[in-house]
């Protein structure tokens, strides 16, 4: 898969979560509005909770409406041995037990995982831990992190 395969497959798939989280803020304010849900005393709770509820979908839309605007402005950069790796690079990493895994070094969009398999990228941002280890690495450097206590290290195998 080339990296422009992969942008449009991100972009894709915010699409697609975008019209998720649409659907599920409708339900929600309309489940919020209804007027059987009004409260007929202090302890009826459903309009107010189902109010929360669609607050929260409004604000996981607007995440991901930024998140898949900031895709559809990535502008896609070959990876720069004296710049190491930077905001869309597509990075294989090497783990000490011999397993590999690629890494799309993104704008927004954490955690999101595109392809399956040997396919499999999961998409990073340079706030997250890893993230910020790799920005300015190259090609065979070493990369060593604490994730809940358990020291983890990498070997960066390729960047494109």
């Amino acid at each position: 898969m080339t990296k422009a395969d992969l942008l449009q497959r991100i972009i894709d798939t915010l699409s697609f979560d975008l019209d998720v989280a649409q659907r599920a803020a409708q339900t929600a304010y309309e489940a919020a509005t209804a007027e059987e849900n009004i409260a007929e005393n202090k302890y009826d709770t459903l309009g107010l909770e189902a109010s929360y509820l669609a607050t929260g979908q409004a604000r996981r839309m607007e995440e991901i409406r930024q998140a898949r605007a900031a895709y559809q402005q990535l502008l896609l950069r070959d990876y720069d041995p004296q710049r190491g790796i930077q905001v869309s690079n597509l990075v294989t990493l090497e783990a000490e037990n011999g397993t590999c895994q690629q890494l799309f070094l993104g704008p927004e969009g954490a955690g999101l995982k595109i392809g399956q398999g040997a396919q499999l990228v999961t998409v990073i941002t340079p706030r997250s831990p890893l993230g910020q280890r790799l920005i300015g690495k190259v090609e065979e450097d070493e990369v060593s992190l604490v994730l809940g206590g358990v020291p983890q290290n990498y070997s960066i195998l390729k960047v494109l």
